[in-house]
């Protein structure tokens, strides 16, 4: 063993991470680069370094090659501390590492290489693959799985010892080694030293005719430098992902994982088959999520929380004791013992205070409802601030954009908007004032006051036996005793809806909260 090979003992695990994301993934039949496509909350990169992490490496490198530019954007994103290092052209996961490694080139210790598309790796498995690697002393070790079906794998070849000989590809396999079930992982931990040497060694005479990172085993062996090879305790682990089909799998396999771990810690799945919750998300125990539910990205659940059926909320804060049924949430904050739904869209900026209600087929947007206030139904309120105690009718429109920008209402304390009101912003409605049902306020309310905007109510008798003669409604009217039909006049003419001058009195304001 030349001192190249000396085992690494780096503090943390490793001295470096290498991800391979060069691939172009033409199986997946898409215009998103492969390491791109999403499950649970991450693109499968996101995953692969999620993972890593733990491992405290000092250095990640991430090769990229096919759609370049969306993966290195997206790195940025996700691990701005991470390096994309190109692959001009995609010649094997050995010429990968090897495009790797040539960018550190003053690296030494233990690199860590896993590849791009591997989404439900885990740092309990990396970990106690990199622990392995250095409690042996080895300077090559691979990550293996025991598969029911390994067809389309890589196998490893062990001597009768059970120590590492080779990783075979299955289109160069042998008849009896496509019957091994051990499979390569595509995870290596090896000395950065004895990397370098091996890969720049490696040859292309293979069916692909490319470099294959698998082929590092064999000659390390045939040397006599020590390697080994760790088994997986749970085979998923190490699945890659290929076409959308095996996505979909993959990303059920991570619900079952999540919603496995959060019943564990006593969150109520009424029914895990159709509750999908990302890894992002956290939810407290004793919630109880129902058939239906999606918690996506970092959207948090308190305790005693009640969630769907049929909801989906993104980034969005539910409140211990809070409910939220039937309805879509994002960028949004539901407070302790609020409630949502069901049919509502609460939209990015909604903040509901403790108690507050936002009811059936309600939309709201950058708005703020205080303590125990009330949008019970059918309304719309956006761009507002309503105080507390306060109630808004059915079918009250906040109208906050005048077609060039948009503007805000304040609602007070324990206030009445009657049914069907329109609040044309800007306007302010002061503490404890009303709105009568069918009124467009367009000027502030005072406190306390009776805000009527409308036209008083006319009654034209006789229009429909003058006007409808011979249908079921003027039938119905003539039975009830209806009034006589009236002659038509120029001022009263058929349909009239002119308003009449006088003012409203507070004993003609039907239709109040």
């Amino acid at each position: 063993m030349s001192q190249q090979e000396t085992p690494s003992t780096v503090a943390g695990g490793v001295a470096a991470v290498v991800v391979l994301a060069a691939g172009q993934g033409t199986r997946m039949r898409s215009a998103t680069p492969k390491v791109l496509h999403r499950l649970g909350g991450r693109s499968m990169l996101g995953h692969v370094l999620a993972a890593a992490e733990p491992l405290a490496a000092g250095r990640t490198v991430v090769v990229v090659g096919s759609g370049r530019e969306a993966v290195t954007e997206h790195l940025a994103e996700v691990a701005p501390h991470a390096a994309a290092v190109v692959q001009e052209q995609q010649l094997g996961s050995g010429h990968a590492a090897a495009v790797a490694l040539a960018a550190v080139p003053d690296l030494e210790g233990a690199v860590l290489v896993v590849n791009g598309d591997a989404p439900l790796l885990t740092s309990r498995t990396l970990t106690a693959l990199v622990a392995e690697h250095q409690a042996t002393g080895s300077v090559f070790t691979v990550l293996t799985a025991e598969v029911a079906d390994p067809t389309g794998l890589g196998r490893i070849v062990r001597d009768e010892r059970g120590a590492p000989q080779a990783i075979v590809e299955e289109r160069d396999a042998t008849e009896q080694q496509r019957a091994i079930r051990e499979i390569n992982a595509g995870v290596y931990v090896a000395n950065a030293g004895t990397l370098r040497r091996v890969l720049a060694g490696l040859g292309t005479s293979n069916a692909q005719g490319e470099q294959y990172l698998t082929d590092a085993l064999a000659p390390l062996v045939a040397g006599g430098a020590p390697t080994a090879a760790v088994r997986a305790d749970d085979a998923d682990d190490v699945l890659g992902c290929n076409d959308q089909r095996e996505l979909a799998e993959r990303r059920r396999t991570l619900n079952d994982r999540v919603l496995d771990d959060l019943m564990r810690a006593g969150v109520v799945v009424i029914d895990p088959q159709t509750t999908w919750v990302d890894v992002t998300a956290e939810v407290a125990a004793e919630a109880v999520l129902h058939p239906g539910t999606q918690l996506l990205g970092a959207t948090t659940v308190g305790a005693g929380a009640v969630v769907g059926p049929d909801t989906t909320l993104t980034d969005t804060e539910v409140g211990e004791g809070a409910s939220v049924v039937r309805s879509h949430c994002q960028l949004a904050v539901i407070g302790p013992a609020a409630s949502v739904g069901p049919f509502s869209f609460c939209r990015p900026g909604t903040q509901l205070a403790r108690g507050a209600k936002v009811g059936a087929f309600v939309e709201t947007k950058n708005v703020t409802v205080g303590e125990d206030s009330k949008v019970p139904h059918l309304s719309y309120v956006g761009d507002a601030t309503i105080g507390q105690g306060t109630n808004v009718g059915a079918a009250t429109v906040f109208v906050n954009y005048d077609g060039v920008a948009k503007h805000r209402t304040t609602i007070g304390d324990h206030v009445r908007i009657g049914s069907d009101t329109m609040l044309v912003a800007p306007i302010t409605v002061g503490d404890g004032a009303y709105t009568a049902a069918g009124s467009v306020i367009t000027t502030d309310v005072p406190p306390g006051a009776m805000a009527v905007a409308r036209a008083r109510q006319r009654n034209v008798a006789g229009w429909v036996g003058r006007r409808r003669p011979g249908t079921p409604a003027a039938e119905a009217a003539a039975a009830a005793g209806g009034a006589a039909p009236e002659p038509a006049t120029d001022t009263q003419h058929a349909g009239s809806t002119a308003p009449s001058a006088a003012p409203a009195t507070d004993d003609e304001q039907q239709g109040q909260p």
